[in-house]
């Protein structure tokens, strides 16, 4: 597939990734000069309706949506034997790249990436009808590097499991996400904005512990990490909050996880904690 032309403009030049009847590859857009990702849908022996379906509703919600830290829809086009999406290339790495690579990340930099996430995620899940990712994992946040003269910037890639409240699946469930970083409702075909806040939260505990969430052992559903890692009483809090099984006990939106991430940052949130109950402080913060 190297150096092939598609439409008479795409030139491929690297696949960046592939599974069965999916493959994502770098190409150069002849009209414009620029770098493109090409996300191509074949129909194979192992082709089911239900990629159709996700992959057109993944075009869908690019070309409707409209922020800095997420890809741009350029072009949606067929091709022999199925069809190609067409989105802005982000010369980062993932974060699941920088960790593989030996990059250990303070708590610093794990709240600013908190923050940067849950920035999009409240852009998303404002949207009518609320936009939710459900995939979101360490290989689906991009970081690029510090510079002397820029500071990092993050992004959210891959919407190929996205959901719109006007689309939630009726009858038969198929099950999107990834194992490990789903909440417990999502595999049975529920969806929320707080399922998504839960995605981060075990996308993050990756972060701070350099191991994927079904390699940690669990506490009645939790992710228990805290016997790995040494973490500041306020951030562990606010990552049980994030993390929590039920959805009752979870945060429930991005703009409440960052309105009580900034008290971690100033520290507000473990006296309260501690002082008046770790339950009162729950029903503050998430679902009655």
């Amino acid at each position: 597939m190297l150096d092939q032309m598609l439409i008479g403009r795409y030139e491929i030049q690297k696949q960046l990734g592939k599974n069965s009847g999916r493959q994502t590859v770098l190409a150069i857009d002849h009209q414009t000069q620029e770098l493109v990702v090409i996300k191509l849908l074949t129909f194979n022996e192992d082709f089911e309706w239900q990629s159709l379906k996700l992959f057109e509703r993944e075009a869908e919600v690019l070309k409707s949506l409209d922020h800095p830290a997420i890809p741009r829809y350029l072009n949606y086009f067929e091709i022999e034997r199925g069809f190609a999406l067409v989105q802005s290339y982000i010369n980062a790495r993932s974060l699941e790249e920088h960790v593989q690579a030996g990059r250990t990340f303070k708590e610093f930099s794990v709240k600013q990436i908190a923050i940067d996430i849950l920035e999009i995620l409240t852009y998303l899940h404002s949207r009518l009808p609320p936009v939710i990712h459900r995939d979101i994992k360490p290989s689906n946040i991009l970081l690029t590097e510090q510079t002397e003269y820029s500071s990092a910037k993050v992004y959210l890639i891959d919407f190929g499991s996205v959901q719109t409240a006007v689309n939630i699946p009726q009858g038969t469930i198929t099950i999107v996400g990834t194992y490990g970083y789903m909440p417990m409702e999502q595999f049975g075909g529920q969806t929320v904005p707080a399922s998504d806040i839960y995605s981060l939260g075990a996308t993050l505990i990756y972060l701070v512990t350099g191991r994927h969430p079904t390699e940690l052992p669990q506490d009645d559903g939790r992710i228990a990490y805290e016997q790995i890692v040494s973490l500041s009483p306020a951030l562990a809090n606010w990552l049980q909050l994030m993390t929590e099984p039920s959805l009752k006990r979870r945060l429930k939106s991005a703009k409440v996880a960052l309105d009580v991430l900034e008290q971690v940052k100033k520290s507000r949130l473990v006296s309260q904690w501690e002082g008046e109950g770790r339950e009162k402080v729950l029903r503050w913060y998430i679902h009655e």
